[in-house]
């Protein structure tokens, strides 16, 4: 299936009906089947609120209102943590919470002991998962047969350069210990796609661009106003 990239100039006053907008243009009920749940990957890379550093409230709240408007039934927000910071705090700082207030949502935090993750054998060859993981790739067994919905910022980032979907599946498909793959972070990247397209009927993106992040990200960054959605 061919990949849209929609690229909308936006507002503060527009920014929900344009990032409708911009789903409708990329054609998302083409890539994303109806008839099974969709996790939307939250991205909290900081329990701060910080231009561009993590999911926006807008960003959350237009996504979430047009899935529901074109009749998606089941949305399920996840997020994992890291090795510094908190989620569950970012969740409330970066005003996540309220979103999911909104629309009845809760979130499923991966790391709780209620999340089940199980080894899984990629069918594809991997670059270097494998050698990483000897013992066995473990993912969140929910993540399986849904379509995966990212919600990353347009930011750079110390080891990946840039950030966007691909990056946001790192902080969902793998564990706390993640960070051994920084040093070869490329072909991990390639390898998560392998299995995301694997595990996923459907796989989306809605980047936001209201602010962009300079420099050391994805947390030392210097804010940029550029009021695009991707």
């Amino acid at each position: 299936m061919k990949s849209i990239v929609a690229v909308v100039k936006t507002s503060p006053k527009t920014v929900l009906e344009d990032i409708e907008r911009c789903l409708k243009l990329a054609q998302v009920e083409t890539h994303l089947p109806k008839n099974v749940p969709t996790i939307l990957k939250i991205n909290i890379s900081w329990h701060f609120w910080y231009p561009a550093c993590s999911t926006t409230p807008w960003q959350l709240d237009g996504v979430v209102s047009t899935l529901y408007k074109l009749g998606y039934k089941d949305l399920i927000p996840a997020q994992n943590r890291t090795v510094v910071i908190n989620p569950k705090l970012g969740a409330e700082n970066n005003h996540l919470n309220s979103v999911m207030h909104k629309h009845r949502l809760k979130f499923i935090y991966l790391y709780e002991p209620d999340v089940k993750w199980i080894y899984y054998k990629p069918k594809a060859k991997m670059l270097i998962l494998d050698k990483i993981y000897k013992d066995g790739i473990q993912i969140p067994e929910i993540f399986i047969g849904k379509n995966a919905f990212h919600l990353p910022t347009l930011k750079t980032h110390v080891f990946t350069t840039m950030t966007g979907a691909m990056k946001n599946a790192f902080g969902g498909l793998l564990n706390d210990n993640r960070h051994w793959t920084h040093s070869v972070i490329h072909e991990t990247l390639v390898d998560l796609l392998q299995i995301q397209k694997e595990i996923h009927p459907g796989i989306f993106c809605l980047t936001d661009g209201t602010f962009a992040g300079n420099g050391a990200g994805p947390r030392l960054m210097k804010p940029e106003i550029k009021n695009y959605i991707l």
